[in-house]
């Protein structure tokens, strides 16, 4: 039975819902694409030209005698400045399928060209000696700004939402081991939102009787053939990108004629390179004899990006404190009023080096609850045992359940942010008992100052297992990064206010 025969069975087979789900699985990647992008090029004209026709209206609005002249020639400005920041938009390919609809890089391109373009201005007026009114300009750029970031964030909750319903995906054809292959197939399957959905698979000493299918998460994805049929599967498969993981049995001559082949089909062809939880900033590509090697930079820890993150948590959690202090001093009061014991709780954590401090958060249990944790371990609901979890836990008063709810109870852990024990974004703060069964390659975590928030509070709070907490909390020490940061703390707030997670 040929590979296309094997897909059609298996169609047949196929329930009418899960037929469904397949022919949406099986949309045309470039359709979609090109619509969404059609769609981002009207948005940011409309937001341009909207920015610059504010600004114009708020610093030339009013046309009293020679006022009419400066409109005018203003117009002209708006214009010109109007085609120079769309350009500068499609020059730093903003618009790229490569960084659409997730990730920071397209919001990080967005950045890039604004500053950019205003920064050209900038030089050119300087040059030629010609006079910009700089409210104009004050205006302009911030409400631009902020417009294009709101306008690709709503365009992505649409994509999103899409993508949930099976819609706007790209189909990809795995390559590599089969042990590979089904561990690359696992994370795209439980990564809906990436859009990457897996339509079947070619593994190495394929066997037809043996091989028909593997099941990953409750679906059966066909596997079409060895690493030789992978054009005979893409046409069976209607996949538009070919995923190669596992590159052993391919060699550099059939990774190099796979190369030849899909390009003369249009289909995309991406390499696992084997490292996992490492950042795109930190992979460089580098030819060398001949070969493209991918560098791994080391992790910055010191220096320039450590003054820069401690400049931030300073700056950010003074604002902070000085906003919310009139929240902090009712639920002070409430918590005196509604239970005996001290208005704060302290605990002591451990922080950077593995350094113990005194972590400060609202009371939110009775007094000494904790003399109780030991009568209560058999009750314990965290996987692995590590941490202690529980969702009715009798400790917690009716106050604190209302805080832990919407984590007002972390808020005074900004005043261990200011005498740096802590910082805005970063692992979750471990306790002793934690920390003394780390191995060697979880004390990783102790390289940065432990966080308010972090990638565990954005990914499910208390609802994460102890290895999955870990792998975070690793991928955030081994990527961090100020733009991370902010995306972090973007995603806190939802978080926080959804209540997702949190008991």
């Amino acid at each position: 039975m040929t590979s296309l025969e094997s897909v059609q069975q298996t169609s047949r087979e196929e329930s009418p819902a899960k037929q469904a789900w397949r022919v949406r699985r099986l949309t045309s990647r470039r359709v979609w694409e090109s619509q969404y992008i059609d769609r981002l090029r009207v948005t940011d004209v409309l937001v341009v030209v909207g920015a610059l026709t504010v600004a114009q209206f708020i610093r030339f609005g009013e046309i009293q005698n020679d006022g009419v002249s400066a409109f005018l020639a203003y117009s002209g400005v708006s214009v010109g400045l109007a085609a120079l920041w769309i350009a500068f938009l499609a020059i730093f390919r903003t618009r790229s399928p490569r960084v659409i609809g997730s990730g920071a890089e397209e919001y990080r391109r967005i950045v890039s060209a604004t500053f950019r373009l205003f920064g050209v201005i900038a030089i050119l007026s300087l040059l030629f000696r010609v006079e910009l009114a700089r409210l104009y300009l004050a205006i302009a750029l911030p409400i631009g700004l902020l417009g294009l970031l709101l306008t690709r964030w709503l365009w992505r909750k649409s994509v999103a939402a899409k993508r949930s319903k099976g819609q706007y995906q790209t189909s990809v054809l795995i390559v590599g081991s089969r042990k590979a292959a089904v561990a690359m197939a696992k994370q795209f399957e439980r990564s809906p939102g990436a859009g990457y959905s897996v339509v079947g698979m070619c593994l190495p000493g394929y066997e037809v009787k043996r091989d028909g299918a593997v099941t990953v998460d409750g679906f059966e994805i066909p596997v079409l053939g060895d690493e030789h049929s992978v054009v005979d599967a893409i046409e069976a498969s209607g996949a538009d990108t070919v995923a190669v993981t596992a590159t052993e049995h391919l060699g550099a001559k059939g990774i190099r004629k796979m190369v030849w082949d899909l390009e003369k089909k249009n289909v995309d062809l991406v390499v696992a390179p084997g490292v996992v939880d490492v950042a795109g900033p930190r992979l460089v590509m580098r030819p060398v004899a001949g070969f493209p090697l991918i560098h791994v930079e080391k992790p910055q820890y010191n220096g320039a990006t450590r003054f820069s993150k401690t400049a931030f948590d300073m700056v950010f959690a003074s604002a902070v404190l000085l906003l919310i202090s009139p929240l902090l001093l009712v639920v002070a009061a409430v918590i005196k009023l509604t239970s005996r014991g001290p208005v704060f709780y302290k605990s002591e954590r451990m922080g950077i080096d593995g350094k113990p401090f005194p972590m400060i958060k609202f009371r939110s249990m009775v007094q000494d609850a904790d003399k109780q944790v030991s009568a209560l371990l058999a009750q314990n609901e965290s996987e692995g045992g590590v941490l202690f979890k529980m969702r009715e836990d009798p400790r917690i008063t009716k106050v604190g359940k209302f805080m832990r709810r919407f984590s007002v109870d972390e808020l005074p852990q900004f005043l261990n942010v200011l005498r740096r024990e802590m910082s805005v974004v970063g692992p979750r703060p471990p306790l002793r008992r934690e920390v003394e069964t780390y191995d060697g390659d979880v004390r990783r975590r102790l390289l940065v100052k432990p966080g308010i928030t972090g990638l565990w509070q954005v990914s499910g709070r208390s609802d994460l297992s102890w290895e999955e907490t870990v792998r975070l909390d690793l991928s955030y020490v081994e990527n961090w990064s100020m733009v991370g940061d902010l995306l972090i703390i973007a995603k806190t707030v939802k978080a926080v206010a959804g209540s997702d997670g949190a008991y």
